[in-house]
């Protein structure tokens, strides 16, 4: 068998420059991809969780006192599998009288999220619970406090000339500055 001659080193390095030694590995792909088969299993198994739980709680507990000092930390499957899971629920401080009172209710909120018969208990824990984001309200636009322009203030005092001049009419002004600083 007659052997090849090698290249020579020029010639190494043109076939190197148009041809790779070795296959470019492809990236893994996106973690999320991969493990969203797994998690949905998972999901179908064991339920959702509290944390489907403390996005919505507000929302579930429909009391929004009881929603801000409350928060629902883990389910916890009984021993034998008979019977529905436990809601262990972090309840700040006196409040957990009341959580008490409300336990039924409560139960019935949370099975329509989590389905009917997931959930048969409650239990109880004291301790602080987390502040809540909460939406804030729109923020007010502020109000100028600079005098207002000589020709407004003018149709203003003439608008006003024929009162007389009382506490009614510097009220009357100063309600009149105030409209149309807003306006």
């Amino acid at each position: 068998m007659r052997r090849r001659p090698l290249p020579t080193p020029a010639e190494a390095v043109e076939i190197f420059a148009r041809k790779r030694s070795r296959p470019v590995r492809r990236p893994p792909p996106p973690a999320g991809r991969a493990l969203s088969k797994m998690m949905k299993a998972m999901e179908d198994k064991f339920g959702q969780g509290p944390n489907a739980l403390a996005a919505r709680w507000p929302e579930i507990i429909a009391d929004k006192r009881l929603a801000r000092f409350t928060e629902p930390m883990k389910l916890i499957k009984p021993r034998g599998a008979a019977g529905g899971q436990i809601l262990e629920l972090k309840v700040d401080g006196a409040f957990a009288a009341f959580v008490q009172h409300q336990a039924d209710e409560i139960l019935a909120r949370v099975n329509l999220v989590l389905g009917a018969g997931a959930v048969t208990r409650l239990r109880i824990v004291q301790g602080p619970v987390k502040p809540r984001l909460e939406t804030a309200p729109p923020a007010r636009k502020k109000k100028k406090t600079g005098p207002l322009d000589a020709a407004v203030e003018a149709d203003l005092a003439r608008s006003l000339e024929t009162a007389p001049d009382n506490p009614l009419k510097a009220a009357l002004l100063k309600l009149g500055r105030s409209v149309l600083r807003e306006g």
